[in-house]
């Protein structure tokens, strides 16, 4: 095993930038309200399982089902779309159940807010320019940093209050559509 701390601090903070857990918090606050609570250990390990599966066998997994990258980037783009057009519009297009929030957990949480398309992409860009054991231990230090947000959702609510949380929401609604558009354009032109 070769660790290079360098390769390590770079990964950490390109994916750090891609997964913008801390942009995900009015998401992840509305998804708790909605499906009662959040199961961040849940949320957090099939995440880093689905970024550790696709460091190793990304590429395989899409061939086996004809799916280009591009085309799977499109994919979790619309979602994220859709998830942005619920936060601005306050209209609810998936339907999540209070019984089920272990559901919830993994999608649209794990996946793809989390780890979603542009994750999954990144770890391929990655994956030809870095050690693998430094990209695994960057996927295991943001894991870290996403287990901790997700744990204290309920804190950062309380400290943003009603109005505070409402226009974050808004706010980040609008640049999720915004990253979804780019990610749009990027894998279709």
């Amino acid at each position: 095993m070769n660790f290079d701390f360098k390769e390590i601090i770079s990964v950490t903070i390109i994916l750090f930038s891609v997964i913008d857990i801390l942009g995900a918090i009015p998401i992840i606050i509305d998804l708790r309200k909605k499906a009662g609570s959040i199961h961040a250990e849940q949320a957090t390990l099939v995440a880093g399982g689905l970024m550790i599966t696709y460091l190793y066998l990304g590429i395989s997994i899409l061939n086996l089902f004809g799916v280009d990258v591009k085309s799977f980037a499109v994919a979790g783009a619309l979602i994220l779309f859709l998830i942005g057009f619920e936060m601005i519009l306050g209209r609810s297009i998936f339907k999540h159940e209070t019984t089920n929030s272990k559901a919830t957990s993994i999608v649209p949480l794990a996946f793809p807010i989390i780890a979603g398309a542009g994750t999954m992409t990144t770890i391929i860009s990655l994956k030809a320019a870095y050690q693998e054991e430094n990209i695994v231990v960057g996927i295991l230090l943001n894991l870290l940093f996403v287990y901790t947000v997700l744990r204290t959702s309920q804190q950062l609510e309380k400290i943003l209050g009603p109005t505070g949380a409402d226009i974050l929401r808004k706010v980040f609604g609008m640049i999720l559509i915004a990253i979804s558009i780019k990610l749009i354009k990027t894998n279709l032109l």
